[in-house]
């Protein structure tokens, strides 16, 4: 990602021992290190894939020859580097050496498993490196200015496929982008996920599944993921809260979403650090001039498309080699029908906000669905469903503080609420349709038809709570100016104080913060055990939020410890 150079190497099997010639010991370097009576030493390292594995044979204290283990990297990629850098080691006589272009994941496995083998008391090979990857070094930046900003592009797709009874799969895919810019408007840092979520006949063992609303009579499912269906998806409240609460991220599937090169995170880890440094104008400019017009992927040398080669064969050998080490790493779309990578960036610029700090060490987003079954029901006894998503955008210190935050929510309901401003999903196309209150009067006009015209259209036209603005009132005020309310008073804290907090000064029965005239003996009681200064500080609280940060709405607290489990590291200083 981002500064931190992730550049990615897909998963794939690779050549796993390949060893150089011998070279003349005169001309390598004399090194010390655990030499075994036999003269071979062996380190590790995490490579992209998985573990690398150095065997390097010392003669007369220099470095003889290096055998390289790594069956896990990617062959064509990973393994070019497994290939050349044993020789090239020899011939330096010690393991600092360049990485080969395109392959640098790799490389830099190889020289610290070669380093781990010589040295290991100075080159350890931890568990939490084998476990977490390589550890790397943040770009230190500095600016005089930061802005924030939450930018989340929503598209429902026709797609992938259909299953072998010949009914279509559908999927819904949200990307989601927590973007720092500097007053000029260039990317500092940025964190981009993405949800995809498709109907149960999608064979993807990883895949989050949605069958549609009770009361729709479920969908073809694929249960074991063999691309036979295997019956109907069960129409029944538990099933509808259970598959939203299961949902995950592309960055949580990990290594479960593999695509043709790396994984999904690793492909976005790649452009991420291509777009920083860059504004929303110019990494338009780059996706225009780089991204086939056809499916929106960088171009590529071998590519068979036409219009692809004839658009490749305009650019200048250096933009061609820039290209090479691109899709080394990352080779999927910015923009087609599994998501707008590109407006998500652009609606992040849009919605950014200045920030008042002296910098961070880490950013994350964190996400967590639930599924409500309400608000209420209509004139016509049908429940109303909805979904909610909350995104909690955050910006840590070295000691785990918050030091910024912005968190945003998107409710999606059955279109039988009367909410005018709610964004609404009437089912997957061919399902049976749900009960319809076209003009928010709370009396049912007929039964929504989910074709695929409608199912694009409420997918593309959801909004968030914080972009429905003023048309979102709440008892106080509305939910952007509650949510900004908390969001004052998590500054400063960590996650376990912010949970601590809640604990403390929220009811155990709604989520709320407690308030002096509850009418709630439970709530009276958790009060009245506050001192003095505690109820001063709860009513200057409610006098600005007064909305739970924990129930059937969402959960704010759960998406805001997400975003510590996902953080990243950078090293961002702001100088005014």
């Amino acid at each position: 990602m981002k500064k931190v150079v992730k550049l990615s190497i897909c998963l794939a099997l690779a050549c796993s021992m390949v060893a150089c010639s011998p070279k003349n010991a005169s001309d390598s370097d004399t090194v010390g290190g655990n030499q075994s009576t036999d003269n071979v030493l062996t380190g590790k390292a995490k490579g992209f894939g998985g573990e690398v594995i150095a065997t390097v044979t010392l003669k007369d204290g220099k470095i003889d020859n290096v055998v390289i283990d790594g069956s896990k990297e990617t062959k064509g990629i990973g393994s070019i580097a497994i290939e050349k850098l044993p020789a090239k080691i020899v011939e330096a006589g010690k393991a600092d050496v360049d990485v080969v272009s395109g392959a640098t994941v790799t490389s830099k496995a190889i020289i610290a498993a070669v380093n781990n083998a010589l040295d290991p008391e100075k080159y350890p090979y931890t568990a939490e490196e084998a476990n977490a990857g390589v550890t790397k070094t943040p770009e230190v930046v500095v600016a005089a200015e930061v802005f924030q900003g939450f930018g989340l592009s929503n598209i429902g797709r026709v797609g992938p496929g259909k299953d072998d009874k010949d009914v279509q799969v559908y999927s819904i895919n949200q990307v989601f982008a927590n973007v720092l810019f500097d007053a000029e408007g260039r990317i500092l840092d940025l964190y981009i996920d993405q949800l995809e979520v498709a109907t149960p006949n999608y064979d993807g063992d990883s895949m989050p599944h949605f069958s549609g609303f009770p009361g729709q009579k479920g969908y073809n499912l694929d249960s074991n993921h063999d691309g036979v269906i295997d019956g109907v998806t069960e129409d029944t409240d538990a099933n509808f809260l259970s598959e939203i609460s299961s949902w995950a991220t592309k960055r949580d599937r990990g290594e479960d979403y593999k695509m043709g090169t790396g994984t999904w995170a690793s492909q976005m880890d790649k452009f991420q650090s291509l777009f920083v440094g860059k504004t929303v104008a110019e990494i338009k400019e780059w996706y225009t001039k780089y991204c086939s017009d056809v499916n929106g992927r960088p171009l590529k040398a071998d590519s068979s498309n036409e219009a692809d080669v004839t658009k490749y064969s305009t650019l200048s050998d250096e933009d061609k080699t820039m290209l090479a080490d691109v899709v080394s790493g990352a080779t999927m779309s910015l923009n087609d029908s599994h998501g707008n990578i590109i407006e998500a960036i652009e609606i992040a610029y849009n919605n950014r906000k200045g920030l008042d700090i002296k910098g961070a060490a880490a950013i994350g987003l964190g996400l967590d669905t639930s599924g409500r079954i309400g608000p209420g029901k209509d004139d016509k006894d049908v429940s109303v469903y909805s979904i909610n998503e909350v995104y909690a955008n955050t910006l840590f210190d070295a000691e785990g503080k918050i030091v910024a935050i912005r968190v945003d929510q998107l409710e999606i309901a059955t279109p039988n609420y009367d909410g005018e401003s709610m964004p609404h999903f009437s089912g997957f196309p061919g399902q049976e349709g749900y009960n319809l209150d076209a003009n928010h009067d709370g009396a049912v006009d007929g039964v929504s038809v989910p074709t695929e015209e409608t199912f694009a259209s409420e997918i593309s036209s959801w909004m968030t709570k914080r972009d429905r603005g003023e048309s979102y009132v709440m008892g106080t005020g509305n939910w952007s100016s509650q949510m900004d309310k908390f969001e004052s008073i998590f500054i400063g804290k960590t996650i376990g104080e912010v949970e601590e907090w809640f604990a403390k000064y929220c009811s155990d029965l709604n989520g709320r913060p407690l308030k002096a005239d509850s009418s709630k003996d439970e709530d009276i009681k958790k009060y009245n055990a506050l001192t003095t200064e505690e109820q001063a500080m709860l009513a200057d609280v409610v006098s600005g939020a007064t909305m739970s940060l924990k129930d059937s709405h969402g959960d704010i607290i759960s998406a805001i410890r997400k975003s510590l489990a996902n953080k990243v590291t950078i090293d961002l200083t702001v100088s005014k």
